[in-house]
């Protein structure tokens, strides 16, 4: 189970877009190591909440491309991580993370069209 540290879930109260890649999360993980992590989307995939992570080094940047993928949910207006444990839930999971990254690309094409116009 990873928890939040420095994100409380909701972007307006910190004045982060979480969608935009700048809102981070410090995760503590089952060995109690820290990593963090900027959030790069929360999505729904098969009826559930998923959020996408993606670690950073000591200096702020993904050195691999590596992502983590979370159950997420509120609970009293906290947000909670939880491990998939599930091949099938982490497969939809991962298909909808999937259908969210071909969204973004599409919707950069989009915008460097409309911008070469």
């Amino acid at each position: 189970m990873s928890d939040f540290e420095t994100c409380n879930g909701n972007c307006s109260s910190c004045g982060e877009n979480c969608a935009d890649g700048k809102a981070t999360i410090t995760l503590t993980l089952d060995n109690d190591e820290t990593i963090e992590c900027s959030i790069l989307t929360t999505y729904p995939a098969a009826g559930k909440q998923y959020i996408a992570l993606l670690p950073l080094n000591e200096e702020g940047v993904n050195e691999d491309g590596e992502v983590f993928i979370y159950r997420f949910r509120t609970e009293n207006g906290a947000p909670v991580l939880e491990n998939i444990e599930d091949d099938d839930e982490y497969e939809a999971a991962s298909d909808g993370f999937d259908q969210w990254l071909d969204s973004m690309e599409y919707d950069e094409l989009v915008s460097a069209d409309e911008t070469e116009s």
